[in-house]
């Protein structure tokens, strides 16, 4: 009987050190957030803003296609252009411990406390399309997307040129994007940092169409009841100068024509609008991201080192080049 005491003890001592031993042994590298999965696989989480425009539906398929071809899982989240969704979104991904974050944020302020809660998890952030205002640049690696201020200073360096032998007023109505955006911001900023320079161009009405074709043709409508004098429109995307456009046309007044139409991104749609003479001049922004995030994806996930900004290549399409380049559009 005392022998067989004995045994169950040792048994029960030698179980206990097994299990002491299983706790202060640390997880596998494999297995932490940022070093992807036991089968060599990454997992990245991505936080998209929506689906307001055909450009913002490029860059998605883009996204999706890219992480395909790359053999990274993608977890896509769709935040219906609202902050609270984004960080609900984040805050997911945190919990199911990816590898890589990466999210284009639906506008550039309140996201330290939860960009400081991927960072604590050890969980790299890239950012993507948009970036954001803070202040602690350590809370994500990198930002991957275009130079929002140097597209409206394109935009405002065409105006300019195009009348330039105009004695003025000039009159231009502006059709921001979503309210709080880095390419609202941005776009609006460089715009005005060239058109500033010269007294004849009169900004008489500036007003968010939140990036989509329905709220841009609405506001236009607005813009034309209070305004007679309209000579040109400058619309941070394309959807929403293609709505203005139906909005000039129901007025009975000639896009392009009576009103120059200065829009941006480059979708097919306004290629098209370009070739039918509606839309003077399109300044790109391109949303084919999706190759060089997974390429960045990769190297975060390795601890690699990567730039801090990353920029795509684009270019200004004015009419006389639209009918060649529209076969070639991509989205």
């Amino acid at each position: 009987m005392a022998r067989k005491a004995a045994l169950a003890l040792s048994t029960v001592l030698l179980l206990a050190s097994s299990a002491l031993t299983a706790c202060s042994t640390q997880a596998p590298e494999s297995q932490k957030p940022g070093a992807g999965g036991d089968d060599g696989t990454i997992t990245l989480g991505f936080a998209q803003v929506g689906a307001e425009s055909g450009w913002r539906t490029a860059n998605t398929k883009s996204i999706q296609e890219s992480a395909k071809k790359a053999g990274i899982t993608l977890k896509f989240s769709d935040a219906q252009q609202k902050q609270e969704n984004q960080i609900k979104a984040i805050r997911g991904f945190i919990q199911q411990k990816v590898d890589v974050i990466a999210f284009s944020p639906v506008v550039e302020s309140g996201w330290d406390t939860v960009l400081k809660e991927a960072k604590d998890a050890g969980i790299p952030v890239i950012l993507t399309d948009r970036a954001v205002d803070s202040k602690d640049t350590s809370l994500y690696k990198t930002f991957l997307g275009s130079d929002f201020v140097k597209e409206g200073r394109s935009a405002g360096e065409w105006l300019t040129k195009e009348f330039a032998d105009d004695q003025g007023p000039v009159n231009v109505v502006e059709l921001q994007g979503t309210t709080g955006s880095a390419p609202a911001n941005d776009r609006k900023a460089g715009f005005a940092e060239v058109v500033e320079g010269d007294d004849k161009f009169k900004i008489i009405a500036s007003q968010t169409g939140d990036f989509t074709r329905a709220k841009g043709k609405e506001v236009m409508q607005a813009f034309l009841k209070s305004h007679k004098d309209i000579d040109v429109l400058y619309a941070h995307n394309d959807d929403m100068a293609l709505g203005a456009i139906q909005a000039i046309e129901e007025a009975g007044r000639k896009p392009g024509e009576e009103i120059k139409v200065i829009s941006v991104d480059g979708i097919k749609d306004a290629f098209v609008a370009m070739t039918e003479g509606k839309i003077n001049v399109v300044v790109e922004c391109n949303p084919l991201l999706g190759d060089q995030l997974m390429d960045l994806t990769k190297k975060v996930a390795a601890g690699e080192e990567v730039p801090p900004r990353v920029e795509v290549e684009e270019g200004v399409f004015t009419q006389d080049q639209a009918a060649e380049a529209l076969p070639t559009r991509k989205y």
